[in-house]
C-alpha cells in the first residue's frame, strides 16, 4: 500500500464551505469504491475560522482542503480512477506520493466516523531550506525538530509525511505534509498552543526553541500552514 496526499481547491464559484460540506459528504464513499483505504479528509470550514492568523502562505489560492489515504498503488495507470473523482469535483488539484510515520497517535479523542475530531487539524505542507543538502534536512527533522514540536506543544497527534514525489505535474514543490491536531483554545491562545497556559517563562522558551528548530531547516518563504477540521473515515475500510 502507498499513502497518497491530494490538496483540493474550491472550483471557481463555489465557496469554500460549500465545497468542504460537498467533499465529506461525498468523496469518501467514492474513494472507497474507487479502491481507496484510511481515508482523511481535512476542509477549512466555519469551524476553524478563528484560526485565522495562524495561517501561513506561499500558494496564492491557497488550498481549501486536504485529502489523505492510501492505495495499492500510486501507479498513474492504476490511479486513474481516483484522478477522476478529483477530477469530477470541478476544481485544481495537486497529488504527492508520501511515506508516512505517525509521531503521535490520537488516542485521546479517537475520530468517530462521519464526525468532525475534537479540536482541530493544523494542515502543513513544508519545503526544506535550498542551502541544505536534503538528507541534513531530514535528519534535522527526524533527529531534532520531531523531539521539539513534542515537548512545547499541545499536539494531541502528530503525523509526518516525507514527499517521496509529485504525482501530478503542477504540484508546489513541497518536501514534507505534516498534520497537527490541538485543543480548540490553541487556535487563538498561543499560551494553550505552546502548552504554557499560565506560565510566560515556560511559553517563551517554548515558542524559542520551536522557531529556532523551524528555521534551521524550513524555507519559511515556501509554506502552507492552514488550519482545518480533521474528518476521519479510516472505518470504512
Amino acid at each position: 500500500m502507498e499513502k497518497l496526499v491530494y490538496a483540493l481547491w474550491a472550483p471557481e464559484g463555489e465557496s469554500r464551505a460549500d465545497f468542504g460540506v460537498r467533499l465529506v459528504a461525498q468523496l469518501p464513499a467514492a474513494l472507497k469504491a474507487a479502491g481507496a483505504r484510511g481515508i482523511r479528509l481535512n476542509v477549512r470550514d466555519a469551524a476553524v475560522d478563528a484560526a485565522a492568523g495562524l495561517v501561513q502562505h506561499w500558494q496564492a489560492p491557497q488550498q481549501d482542503a486536504v485529502a489523505q489515504f492510501w492505495l495499492p498503488s500510486a501507479n498513474a495507470h492504476f490511479r486513474g480512477p481516483v484522478d477522476a473523482l478529483f477530477t469530477d469535483l470541478g476544481g485544481r488539484f495537486a497529488a504527492w506520493l508520501v511515506a508516512e510515520s505517525t509521531i503521535l497517535p490520537n488516542r485521546d479523542h479517537p475520530p468517530r466516523r462521519g464526525e468532525r475530531t475534537w479540536g482541530w487539524s493544523q494542515a502543513s505542507f513544508l519545503s526544506f531550506r535550498p542551502d541544505l543538502p536534503w538528507d541534513e534536512a531530514v535528519a534535522h527533522w527526524h533527529g531534532h525538530h520531531t523531539k521539539v514540536a513534542i515537548e512545547t506543544q499541545r499536539n494531541f497527534e502528530y503525523v509526518q509525511n516525507i514527499v517521496v514525489r509529485a504525482l501530478t505535474p503542477d504540484a508546489p514543490d513541497y518536501d514534507a505534509f505534516v498534520e497537527e491536531c490541538f485543543p480548540a483554545g490553541a487556535m487563538t491562545d498561543p499560551h494553550v498552543f505552546f502548552d504554557a497556559v499560565g506560565d510566560e517563562a515556560k511559553f517563551a522558551a517554548n515558542l524559542g526553541r520551536m522557531m529556532e528548530s523551524c528555521t534551521a531547516f524550513l524555507d519559511m518563504g515556501r509554506i502552507d500552514i492552514i488550519p482545518t477540521s480533521q474528518f476521519d473515515f479510516a472505518c470504512l475500510g
